[in-house]
């Protein structure tokens, strides 16, 4: 095959999601993605700051490329890393159109042909008219989500002015009374994942997580910060069900430490956000070596999606995979051939690449006015808890 070199970068903000473009010199154009949702601009800053060293090589050179980048970073973090992981998924979008393959048959070949997901119910639900619901609410955006063919839902068990209760007890019988009633609605035929978003001490969650081993949760998500593995580790050992975190972390240095604690039964690594394809598809490998399952992040939009399938398709210990719904605006417009769901599955594509294209024609608008520069969910407001 004959080589080319990068010729330029092109960073998009579309919505709320970052993008990127790697042109070649033989016109083959790679796709990626940039995490840190909220603070997108810093990381197209980031990107634009590295464009300079891309510019001229070889773009198959993927893992030198990212290790000079990130070696000769003074900073670390997720910025650097969002940036690094958009180009990482870029060049590997690039490597497989080039070769004329999916990804996965580059990363060792597909252990599988679908991509079990789960469906966000209730007030994380977009298309949710239960924001501010009832159990009710919930139960009913929970059952549409089965009849859809979902056999996995998630969703926060209190109400988004959880902070407002006054009491722990208060708070912990409505998440209780919730998890109860979905499981109920639902039986034995659906799992149900429970995301707490890091709002309780370690003391709080082996609380709630002890009374909600009733309910088998698939899942039980950043009872706390993640940012102590030991403690993190106290609720696993004294609760009776899976807890599952790393949606923040950026680096397999953290997740070698999560795994070395004993501290989750699931892995969550942000493609965008954690190196990308290629650190993706290591901490996924140290995760095997522990017998934890891996669970991607994907808030974002479907070129994220697109790169957690290849993953997904490529490695033995994958679980469950978010899915937010790409059938309607904006994310329906952003990609010309969406990966297919049935049933609940998304369907591994077969195409070069990413297997997918972004229509161009969603771009011509310039910059979306709906950028956010604030982080999702978080408006500046005083709050107790």
């Amino acid at each position: 095959m004959k080589k080319t070199k990068i010729e330029k970068l092109e960073t998009i903000l579309w919505d709320r999601w970052l993008l990127l473009k790697i042109y070649c010199e033989d016109g083959t154009v790679g796709i990626g993605e940039g995490g840190v949702h909220g603070w997108q601009r810093p990381t197209k800053t980031m990107i634009e700051t590295m464009e300079p060293y891309l510019i001229g090589k070889d773009p198959s050179l993927i893992e030198h490329h990212y290790q000079w980048l990130y070696r000769s970073s003074h900073f670390m973090g997720s910025v650097v890393q969002g940036a690094l992981s958009a180009i990482d998924i870029a060049l590997w979008d690039i490597k497989g159109k080039r070769h004329g393959v999916p990804i996965y048959e580059l990363l060792s070949g597909k252990t599988r042909d679908k991509v079990r997901c789960y469906m966000h119910v209730g007030m994380y639900n977009p298309e949710s008219k239960s924001k501010k619901g009832t159990t009710d609410a919930l139960v009913e955006d929970a059952k549409k989500a089965a009849d859809r063919g979902f056999t996995a839902v998630r969703f926060s068990p209190y109400n988004d002015d959880f902070y407002l209760h006054k009491s722990f007890t208060e708070w912990a019988n409505e998440s209780v009374r919730n998890v109860g009633a979905v499981r109920e609605a639902l039986g034995d035929s659906v799992d149900i994942c429970v995301e707490i978003h890091r709002q309780m001490s370690p003391t709080e969650g082996i609380s709630l997580g002890k009374r909600l081993e009733e309910f088998s949760p698939f899942f039980y998500e950043d009872p706390m910060l993640p940012d102590s593995p030991n403690l993190m580790a106290e609720i696993q050992n004294n609760c009776n069900i899976p807890i599952a975190t790393g949606e923040r972390f950026t680096s397999i240095f953290e997740f070698q430490q999560l795994l070395e604690a004993k501290a989750t039964s699931y892995i969550r690594p942000d493609l965008c956000l954690a190196a990308g394809i290629s650190g993706c598809k290591k901490i996924a490998g140290m995760a095997e070596a522990h017998h934890v399952k891996v669970i991607p992040h994907n808030p974002l939009s479907p070129i994220s999606t697109a790169a957690c399938v290849q993953l997904d398709a490529s490695i033995p210990n994958f679980a469950l995979q978010e899915y937010t719904g790409e059938d309607k605006p904006p994310k329906k417009d952003l990609i010309v051939n969406p990966i297919k769901l049935q049933d609940g599955y998304l369907i591994v594509p077969d195409t070069p690449g990413l297997g997918i294209e972004i229509n161009e024609k969603s771009l011509t608008l310039g910059e979306n006015p709906k950028i956010l520069d604030t982080p999702i969910g978080f408006d500046g407001s005083v709050q107790d808890r």
